[in-house]
């Protein structure tokens, strides 16, 4: 029989060693989101050297392709990157949140709510306003179905009742907005396609200034409630006799993850499966535990999408195709692996 100090020091071992693992995965992501950010920087329909790069970002004074790198490129890598990020993190807050791992803001229809306000601003708005006004419309939109999955779930929002209400309303929305779309102009049409599709084309540092705020309290605080989600996975039983208001800690969550999403949403079209496979590929490479999860995911999202848009970028120029189509062609399979796993 193991002695009580000998199982606490074994313990404490294999706390501070996940630790390290976590750190260490951590902080090769974000060696890794680096380089790629270089790489994204210096490739395009003219490959630019990365030390060329790093001079027009470090020396704009003294470079040739100051205004290539600082005002075309270096606005589309930064908002790849924060809303990749955003999109991972609101699909970890959603799968802890419901329990689910195949739950994520495309599924419960939180994009789909903000597709839906973004296409019906499109045919109702006309291309004036649309440039200034498309992102709120879409923020709304995601809002607006936040609040009516949490009427329809009902008092204590649980799991079971948030995943279906929510599949079936982003079922709705996805016929609303296919019909908003048949009963809109072609030029229209053309431009939400394009949007629902998602794109970062022609990203300007405005729309990397207004998604900035999302990203810079929302990371945090998705950061400091990840703790109440490791409580939530021991049942709601266990975690109200801990002293945590279940109700309000998943309404918290909820509204989290839609301001994330739906910020993303709002600046880069309709994206989908980031959300859904980001977490995942995080549970493979840090430890248990939500508190690690929120950074690894943070930085899978903002990997997948930057190297999706490198690839809609160069694979088929001079075209500039939409991330979404190879974000998608990845997480489609991702999709029907988890659906086949979580049978078996």
């Amino acid at each position: 029989m193991s002695h009580p100090l000998v199982l606490r020091a074994a313990g404490g071992r294999l706390s501070l060693s996940l630790e390290r693992r976590t750190l260490t995965v951590t902080l090769l992501l974000a060696l890794a989101l680096a380089i790629s950010a270089l790489v994204s920087l210096s490739l395009g329909s003219q490959t630019t050297p990365p030390a060329a790069v790093l001079e027009a970002l470090l020396f704009p004074e003294r470079s040739d392709i100051a205004l290539i790198v600082h005002e075309i490129r270096l606005p589309r890598v930064l908002l790849a990157i924060m809303v990749g990020a955003c999109l991972g993190v609101a699909g970890l807050l959603l799968q802890g949140l419901v329990r689910n791992p195949l739950a994520s803001p495309d599924v419960i229809g939180i994009t789909g709510g903000a597709s839906l306000a973004a296409v019906t601003f499109l045919a109702l708005g006309g291309t004036v306003l649309s440039e200034a006004w498309l992102p709120l419309a879409a923020l709304g939109g995601a809002l607006m179905v936040a609040l009516g999955i949490v009427a329809l779930a009902g008092r204590g929002m649980m799991p079971a009742r948030l995943v279906l209400v929510g599949i079936g309303i982003a079922a709705a929305l996805s016929a609303a907005t296919t019909l908003v779309l048949v009963l809109s102009p072609d030029t229209t049409a053309m431009q939400a396609y394009v949007w629902l599709t998602g794109s970062l084309y022609a990203a300007q540092w405005r729309e990397v200034a207004a998604l900035a705020p999302w990203v810079v309290l929302g990371l945090p605080l998705a950061l400091g409630l990840a703790r109440r989600l490791d409580v939530l996975a021991l049942g709601d039983d266990l975690a109200t006799g801990l002293g945590n208001a279940v109700g309000g800690t998943r309404l918290a969550l909820l509204l989290l993850a839609v301001a994330l999403a739906g910020a993303s949403v709002a600046f880069a079209g309709g994206l989908s499966f980031i959300g859904l496979i980001a977490p995942h590929i995080a549970r493979r490479l840090v430890a248990r535990g939500h508190t690690g999860l929120v950074p690894a995911s943070a930085l899978v999202g903002a990997l997948i999408l930057l190297h999706a848009d490198l690839l809609g970028r160069l694979a088929f120029l001079p075209r500039d195709l939409p991330a979404g189509i190879f974000v998608a062609g990845i997480g489609a399979p991702f999709f029907v692996y988890l659906l086949h796993r979580w049978r078996t």
